[in-house]
């Protein structure tokens, strides 16, 4: 839909840095400030996406080398403390990967992100095979969509839809992102189901109906 972002597959950044299993630490940190990046998909193969390693799978050797006596005392957990020692992408990777499918609808990557805490995730293929990430960031481009064309979308998907004249006149504008319906209505019932489709198109920042019955036989 006129190159409307709606999929993850449309804001994802496909050229992305990632590591193999063996990837020393040092190597790993270098990438992470090369490409300005707090993690990195760990591969294997022809890119299968087995783990992600990031800044706080690096942490706890920061934290053991500040104070080796006690440190290990202090580490939260086991696994931590094996990540104090570990020296290479394999043993410091969180594993599996929290991924998201190139298909998946912005609204899932949201939730997912949302729900595993993280920043970023990647993006896999059908086959499991890295094509990119996604970013908090990327998926707030959405937003930057033009009202105009948010607008277009309201009439003719759900307006036209739901309320067809002669029955209903509605008028749709659309500013910074805020949709507002005017205009008279024979029915109001399909109100509530209306203000869900239009929070749910993308771009759209609020709804606001301005209405009036048309009692009219």
């Amino acid at each position: 839909m006129d190159g409307t972002p709606h999929i993850v597959s449309d804001v994802m950044t496909q050229t992305v840095a990632a590591v193999g299993r063996r990837a020393p630490f040092k190597e790993i940190v270098q990438l992470m400030q090369d490409w300005q990046i707090s993690a990195l998909p760990v591969i294997e193969g022809e890119g299968r996406v087995v783990g992600v390693v990031s800044e706080a799978d690096l942490l706890p050797k920061e934290e053991l080398r500040d104070n080796p006596d006690t440190a290990y005392l202090q580490l939260r957990q086991p696994v931590d403390v094996a990540k104090a020692d570990a020296l290479a992408a394999g043993d410091l990777m969180s594993s599996p990967a929290v991924t998201i499918r190139a298909d998946a609808t912005l609204a899932q990557a949201s939730r997912t992100m949302a729900q595993e805490g993280v920043k970023r995730l990647p993006v896999v293929d059908e086959a499991g095979l890295l094509a990119g990430v996604v970013s908090r960031a990327d998926l707030l481009k959405v937003f930057l969509r033009g009202d105009d064309k948010i607008a277009d979308e309201i009439r003719h998907d759900i307006v036209s839809r739901l309320f067809p004249p002669p029955a209903s006149t509605l008028q749709v504008e659309v500013h910074d992102g805020v949709a507002t319906l005017t205009g008279r209505l024979h029915d109001t019932a399909m109100v509530p189901l209306a203000a869900r489709l239009v929070r749910s198109v993308e771009g759209v920042v609020d709804v606001r109906f301005d209405l009036a019955r048309d009692t009219a036989e």
